[in-house]
This record gives C-alpha cells, structure tokens and sequence, in this order.
C-alpha cells in the first residue's frame, strides 16, 4: 500500500492511496478465513468449505468491503503518522473509474487539516471583573416587584365602575352563529382587567361595566388561534357582571413573606438579596467572558481552515436573514450570500472555537456525566408532561446531545482561563453592570 502526496498548500491536502491487487486480494482471503468456521454448504462439513468455492461464492460481494476497509485503514496510518486532524469528512475518489478485479485501486483523498493552535500565555491576559452587591435599595425595589405582582394582589368588592387592573366576576357563554360551542361557557370567572388573558378586544368592552351589567361581547378569535374550529371566526359572548373588585395593595408583612414560600419577611428580603446577587454575577460573567475572548482574539493567531470559515459565514447570513424575515418559515428563498460582515464574524468564531477546543483538550477538560445529566433535566423542564418522550429524544439523537454538550465544555474552558489570567475585581452600582450588558449586547 502507498501513500503519495499530491498537495500541501496551506492547511489543504492531498494524497493518493494505492493498494495493490495482491493487498486486495489478501483482504478478501482474510475475510473469507474469518467467515468460514460458521459457513456451511452442501457436501462439505461447517467450517470446512475449500477456499476456491468460498472465493466462488462470496469473493464478488466482499470485494467492495475489502476496498474500503484497506482505504480507511490507509488513510488512519497517515492520519496517525503525520497527526493531522481533518477539519471535515476527507474527500475520496477513485481515480481509475474502469476499476476491474485484478487491478490495483488508486483512490485521491483531499482534506483540510486543522492548524497547530499556539499556546498562550494566559498570565498576559489581563481582565476587569465588575462586581455588584445587591444594597438595601435594590431589595426593596425587588420586594416591592413582587408585592404588586399578580401571585400578591388582594381584590375587594367595590361598587362602581371597573378600570384598568379591576377584578371583574363574570358568567358568561360564547356563540358562534347563535350557537354555544365547547370552551366557552363560565360561572363565577374572576378576570382582570388589562392582564390580557382572555381573546383581544374582550376586556376592553367590559371597561366602566358596574355590578349587575348584562353585556353582548363581540370578538374575532385570531386566525392563529390553537383551537382550529374556532380560528378566525366572531363570537358573540353573553356576560354577566356579578361584582366589580378593586385591586388592594398587600402589606409589607410576614403574610406577604409566606406566600412567597418564605417564613417571614426577613427570610424572604435574604432570599431576594441571594437571587439578586446571582443574577448580577451571571451578568458579570458574561461581560467578563466576552472581554476574555476578545483578549484571546487579538493575542493569538493561526492559520484557519477555509471550508469552516465558509460554511460559518453562510450559517450566519442564512440565521439572519431569516430573522429578518420571520414570515419564512422553509429554505424557499433566494441564495444568500455571505457579506464581508459575516464572514469577519465567521473567523472570529472559527478562530476561537478552534482555540477552545485546544485548550480544552491540552487541559483534559471533560463535561461530567452528571453535567449532562443535569443539563437535560434544565431542557425538559420546558416540555412539562412530555419529559419521558424529551428523554428518549436525547438517547436517540448524538446530535442534539453534542449541542447540550457544546456550551457546557465552552464554560468550563472559560473558567479554566479566566483562574489562570490576571483578574481585578472593580465594585460598580447595578445601573453601571446593566449598562456594560448593554454595550456587550450592541456588539452582536
């Protein structure tokens, strides 16, 4: 078997693979002995077929087999030899198409290999890590967040007109062509005003109704409505208003506290103040984690691979395309080509993914099984009553796992270089941290 190389420009390769008819042939003889202790056949004892009839009666199919296991094997041996590692799937195609049993297989193999990323010298790269303490201030606006929202709401009776924010109790029975249809009947329905909870254009009308109002409610159900047989059709609601409410703003007590799963209120200012401080170190992190890979943008560089940047650029404009144009759903669309934007950013993320990668495998980074674990289990808490299905999704399916997998590796790494980088804390107010998300968000 040979291995002759026909290009080496760049990242690009190429080689020709030859195996000879005599290694073809010594394949197919092994295989055959492989197969033949279980081979039976008429006149002949299991396992003791001769050679010529098996060569006969299966050397044909295993010709083929035979093929491209010496093809792939000759391609490992290189690969493991020069250390090169394709960027993609490497391109193979044989060279003598009028391929005949006795001749040799000429087989042309081209891949792009992935560069030799250099170290860093993490110790160089220096950061600003913004820290936010979450103040008295911030805990009470929190606190106060939560007091006007609707698991706090109080509502009592009042007699006179309703408003924005009232509590409505109504009866009420839906027609469509004078006909009461499934779903649409109710008896003692506490509504509120202005929560937008009932189809558009309904809440509207029963705005300044008083207790005792008798009121005929014309809607359109949306043409996107779940409910096929109702989509896009008017109905006409009967609704009786039995008591109009006024919203009551809750005190600031232990009975506010616990129905907010605390046991008092002090007990649920500290929980407050522990979710506001995780949620101001995620958003540090995330500043950080940007300025760290801008760092590593500018302090390193290789040479990258063409196809990836390629395919990258073209994700990107397909991505945005369709984001600016919601409507289409499918790939019935014109070509889009890539702009010089996009491939700018397409090198940015090949680069330092590549990067990661690199730094991931020097360091011997490994996402856990209980990380997986755990991060399925965040993913099917968003198909509530569907998780089992959810789950066997994932068992089935190497992609998707790859994708959880994806961003808890890039974490990890990050982590990794932000202990070993140069790393001051700065203590800044929350409008100061929010305004850096900002700016970080603005950039994408």
């Amino acid at each position: 078997m040979q291995v002759n190389e026909t290009l080496n420009d760049g990242l690009k390769r190429g080689y020709t693979i030859t195996v000879t008819a005599s290694e073809l042939d010594a394949k197919v003889v092994e295989k055959l002995e492989e197969a033949r202790p279980g081979v039976e056949m008429k006149g002949f004892r299991k396992g003791k077929v001769p050679m010529a009839l098996l060569r006969k009666q299966f050397g044909p199919r295993l010709i083929g087999e035979a093929m491209q296991d010496s093809i792939d094997g000759a391609l490992r041996d290189h690969l493991d030899s020069t250390g090169d590692r394709p960027a993609a799937q490497p391109e193979m195609k044989m060279s003598n198409e009028d391929w005949k049993e006795g001749d040799d297989v000429v087989v042309e193999v081209s891949y792009e290999k992935l560069p030799d990323v250099p170290d860093t010298d993490f110790s160089k790269v220096t950061l600003e890590k913004l820290v936010v303490k979450a103040d008295d201030s911030a805990v009470e606006e929190a606190l106060q967040n939560l007091a006007d929202s609707p698991q706090a709401k109080t509502f009592e009776k009042k007699n006179g007109m309703a408003k924005d924010g009232f509590q409505v109790v109504i009866d009420f029975v839906g027609k469509i062509d004078g006909e009461a249809f499934d779903g649409g009947s109710a008896e003692d329905y506490p509504l509120v005003l202005g929560s937008n909870s009932f189809i558009p254009g309904f809440e509207e009308q029963l705005m300044k109704s008083k207790a005792g109002d008798e009121k005929a409610v014309t809607v359109n159900f949306p043409d996107d409505y779940q409910a096929e047989h109702l989509a896009g059709k008017e109905a006409v609601f009967d609704v009786t208003v039995k008591e109009v409410r006024e919203p009551v703003a809750p005190e600031m007590n232990d009975e506010l506290a616990k129905k907010f799963g605390a046991d008092d209120m002090d007990a649920l200012k500290a929980q407050i103040r522990d979710r506001l401080e995780a949620e101001y170190q995620g958003a540090s992190r995330a500043v950080a984690k940007r300025k760290l890979l801008d760092a590593l943008d500018t302090a390193v560089e290789f040479e990258l691979p063409p196809s990836l940047v390629e395919a990258e650029a073209n994700q990107i404009a397909h991505q945005l395309w369709h984001e600016d144009n919601p409507d289409v759903e499918g790939h019935d669309h014109p070509e889009i080509e890539p702009t010089e934007e996009h491939v700018s950013l397409s090198k940015r993320r090949v680069k330092l993914g590549l990067l990661l990668a690199d730094i991931g495998q020097k360091a011997e980074i490994q996402v856990t099984d209980q990380e997986m674990t755990q991060a399925i289990m965040n993913q099917a808490r968003q198909y509530p009553g569907q998780e089992r299905q959810f789950f066997e999704f994932v068992q089935q399916n190497a992609q998707f796992r790859q994708q959880l997998q994806a961003p808890l590796f890039e974490d990890k790494v990050v982590d990794h270089v932000l202990e070993k980088s140069n790393v001051t804390e700065k203590e800044v107010s929350k409008d100061d941290l929010q305004k850096a998300v900002e700016e970080m968000e603005n950039e994408d």
